[in-house]
C-alpha cells in the first residue's frame, strides 16, 4: 500500500503550473547542481525528485506508519525520570523516517536539506496525517526549523539544522497553565547571566507537544517587569544541556501517540534566537503560520482517511438485501464528504503555493536586492497567504471534524467500537480546529481580509480564469454566490458597528470560503474533468449555506444582539 500513489489527487496538486515559478524561486536558477550531486538539474528533473521522495513517503505511510497506528493508540509514550519514552510502534516510525533522509525536507542543502519547497513537503506532511495523525506531530514538528532558519544567526543555524536534518526532533514551547490563546501573558522567566554570558530559563510550561525533543523554541519574558508581547523573547534550548525535566503527560481524547507535556524549567540554559522583545511580535506569529500550514495538513489527512474508511465499510455492509452505499441516505454523505476533501486539499496546496512565492522571495531579498517586480510579487503573495492561511486552517479543521463525524455515522454501532479506524480518526480530528489558534480565532485573523476586500478581489481573479463551456452554468452559480457574499459584506460593515461585525464575523468568513472553495474545485475540474462530480456537490452545498447566512443576516438588527449578551 503506496499512500502516495493510490491518490491521484496528490500528483494533480503537485504538477499545478505555478510550481514552475516557485522551483524557478527555490532552486536560484539551480545553483546548487555543481555543488550537490542530489541536487536537480532543471525543473523537470526537481519535479522528479519530489515525485520520488513521495512515493517513500507514501510507502513508510502506508506500510509502517498505518499499521502502526493503532498499537500506538493503545500503547501511547511513557514519563519516567522526567523524561520520556515513545510507543513503540512510533520508535519503529521514527527510525523509518530517518533511515530515508525524511527529516529536514525544506532545509537548504548547506544544512544537509533536500531543499524542498512548501507544496511538496505539506504533502508529505498530508500522506503521513492520513496514516496516523499522532505520528504527523512528531514528524511535521521539523518545521519549526524554518523559524530557526529564518531568524536564527549563521552560527546557530550551523549548529542546530543539521541535526534536525539527521533526525532529532524539535517542538515549540509556548502556553503556559495562565497563558493558551493570550500569549502576551507568558511569565516563563528569561535571565542574562553576565558572568558567563548565557541566558537562563525558569518556570512551567503546559501543553507542549513533542515536549521532551532534542531541540526547543521557547517563548520566554526576557524584560523584567513587562507584563505585555514587548517584554518577550524568543530562544533556543538545547536538550544536551539539560534543565528541562517532563513532570507529566497529559491523558488526551486524542492523538494519543504524540506526547502532550508539561515541562519544568530549572535553570535551563538556552540562547537567544533573533533580537530580543520579538519573541511574540515576530517570531512566534511566523511559527504559528508555518505551523497552521501543517495543521491543515493533518486535517486534509484525515478527511481522507475518514473517507476512505466509511466508503470502504458502505461498500461491504449489507442492509435489506444490498450495500448500504446504494441508499440515498448514505451515498449523499459520502459524496458530500469526498467533496469537502477535495475543497479542503485545494485550499491547503493553494495556500502552500502563496507561502512558497513569498517566503522564496523573502529569502533571495537577504543574498540580493529584489527587483521593482519582486518587490510587488511578494507583497501579493504576502498578503494572500495571510488572508489564506487562516481561512484555511479554519475550515479544512471543521471539515475534518464533519468527515470523521460522518464516517462514523455510516459505521453506525459499529464506528463507535474500537474494532474500526474511523473511531481512531473520530477522536485525533477532534483537536485540529483548537490547537494552533482555535476556529474562532482564526476567523478573528480572517475577517480583517473579508472587510478590507482580500477575498473578493482574489475571487474577482478566480472569475477571470476561462472555463470549459460545459462547466460555464457552474461558473454562473459561483458568480451568483460571490454576489452574494460581498452583499452580505457591505450590509453587515456598513452599519460600523464592531460588535455586531464581530458577532457575523463567522458567518461572513464562512461565506468567504466556500466562494473560494467553489472556485478551486471549479479549476480542478477545469485541468482534470474527474473532480466535476465534487465541484458540482460543494457548489451546492456553498449556495445553500450561503443561503442561510443571508437568511440569519437579513432577518438580524444591532437590538437583537440582547439576546446573546452573556
Amino acid at each position: 500500500m503506496n499512500y502516495y500513489t493510490d491518490n491521484p489527487s496528490l500528483k494533480h496538486h503537485l504538477h499545478h503550473p505555478s510550481m514552475k515559478r516557485i522551483v524557478e524561486l527555490k532552486e536560484r536558477g539551480f545553483a546548487d547542481k555543481d555543488k550537490y550531486d542530489y541536487a536537480p538539474q532543471d525543473f523537470e528533473d526537481a519535479m522528479d525528485s519530489y515525485e520520488k521522495v513521495l512515493e517513500i513517503v507514501g510507502e513508510i505511510a502506508g506500510e509502517t506508519i498505518a499499521p502502526n497506528a493503532e498499537g500506538v493508540d493503545h500503547e501511547g509514550p511513557s514519563v519516567a525520570n522526567g523524561r520520556v519514552t515513545y510507543a513503540s510502534g512510533t520508535q519503529e516510525n521514527l527510525k523509518a523516517v530517518r533511515e530515508a533522509g525524511l527529516m529536514g525536507i525544506s532545509m537548504p542543502r548547506r544544512y544537509n536539506g533536500l531543499n524542498f519547497p512548501i507544496v511538496p513537503y505539506i504533502m508529505a506532511a498530508e500522506i503521513v496525517s492520513r496514516a496516523d495523525a499522532g505520528f504527523e506531530n512528531l514528524w511535521g514538528l521539523q518545521d519549526c526549523a524554518e523559524t530557526l532558519y529564518e531568524f536564527g544567526n549563521e552560527d546557530q543555524r550551523q549548529r542546530f539544522l543539521p541535526r534536525i536534518c539527521a533526525g532529532e526532533t524539535m517542538s515549540m514551547d509556548l502556553t503556559e497553565p495562565d497563558a493558551g490563546s493570550d500569549l502576551q501573558s507568558v511569565m516563563l522567566k528569561a535571565t542574562y547571566n553576565e558572568a558567563d554570558g548565557h541566558w537562563y530559563l525558569n518556570g512551567v510550561k503546559r501543553f507542549i507537544t513533542n515536549g521532551d525533543a532534542d531541540v526547543h523554541l521557547v517563548l520566554a519574558r526576557s524584560e523584567e517587569g513587562t507584563r505585555d508581547g514587548r517584554g518577550l523573547s524568543m530562544f533556543i534550548y538545547d536538550k544536551r544541556n539539560g534543565g528541562v525535566n517532563v513532570r507529566r503527560i497529559e491523558n488526551k481524547m486524542g492523538i494519543k501517540g504524540s506526547p502532550t507535556c508539561e515541562l519544568v524549567f530549572k535553570n535551563a540554559k538556552a540562547e537567544l534566537c533573533g533580537d530580543r522583545k520579538l519573541g511574540l511580535i515576530k517570531y512566534v506569529m511566523a511559527l504559528m503560520n508555518g505551523a497552521r500550514l501543517g495543521i491543515m495538513a493533518q486535517a486534509v489527512g484525515l478527511s481522507e482517511a475518514a473517507c476512505r474508511e466509511a466508503d470502504a465499510y458502505a461498500q461491504d455492509r449489507k442492509q435489506f438485501g444490498k450495500a448500504i452505499e446504494k441508499f440515498p441516505a448514505i451515498y449523499e454523505m459520502l459524496t458530500l464528504m469526498r467533496a469537502k476533501a477535495d475543497a479542503s486539499r485545494s485550499m491547503l496546496y493553494e495556500t502552500c503555493r502563496f507561502v512558497d512565492i513569498y517566503k522564496a522571495l523573502d529569502d533571495i531579498s537577504k543574498e540580493r536586492k529584489l527587483t521593482p517586480e519582486e518587490r510587488q510579487e511578494l507583497k501579493k503573495y504576502s498578503k494572500l497567504a495571510d488572508a489564506f492561511t487562516p481561512l484555511g486552517k479554519g475550515m479544512t479543521t471543521e471539515y475534518a471534524n464533519q468527515n470523521a463525524y460522518d464516517a462514523i455515522q455510516v459505521h453506525g454501532g459499529s464506528g463507535f467500537m474500537k474494532d474500526y479506524a474511523c473511531e481512531r480518526i473520530y477522536r485525533d480530528a477532534r483537536i485540529t480546529n483548537i490547537y494552533e489558534g482555535t476556529t474562532q480565532l482564526q476567523v478573528v485573523a480572517a475577517i480583517r481580509h473579508v472587510t478590507t476586500g482580500t477575498y473578493l478581489n482574489q475571487l474577482n481573479e478566480y472569475d477571470k480564469i476561462e472555463y470549459k463551456e460545459e462547466l460555464q452554468p457552474l461558473h454562473a452559480r459561483l458568480q451568483a454566490m460571490t454576489s452574494k457574499y460581498a452583499t452580505l459584506v457591505e450590509k453587515v460593515t456598513s452599519t460600523k458597528d464592531n460588535e455586531y461585525i464581530d458577532f457575523h464575523a463567522r458567518r461572513l468568513v464562512e461565506a468567504a470560503a466556500h466562494c473560494v472553495f467553489g472556485y478551486l474545485l471549479l479549476q480542478d475540474a477545469n485541468v482534470d474533468d474527474s473532480y466535476r462530480r465534487s465541484a458540482e456537490v460543494y457548489v451546492r452545498y456553498g449556495e445553500a449555506e450561503i443561503d442561510k447566512i443571508h437568511t440569519f443576516i437579513e432577518k438580524f438588527s444591532p437590538k437583537d444582539l440582547d439576546l446573546y449578551r452573556h
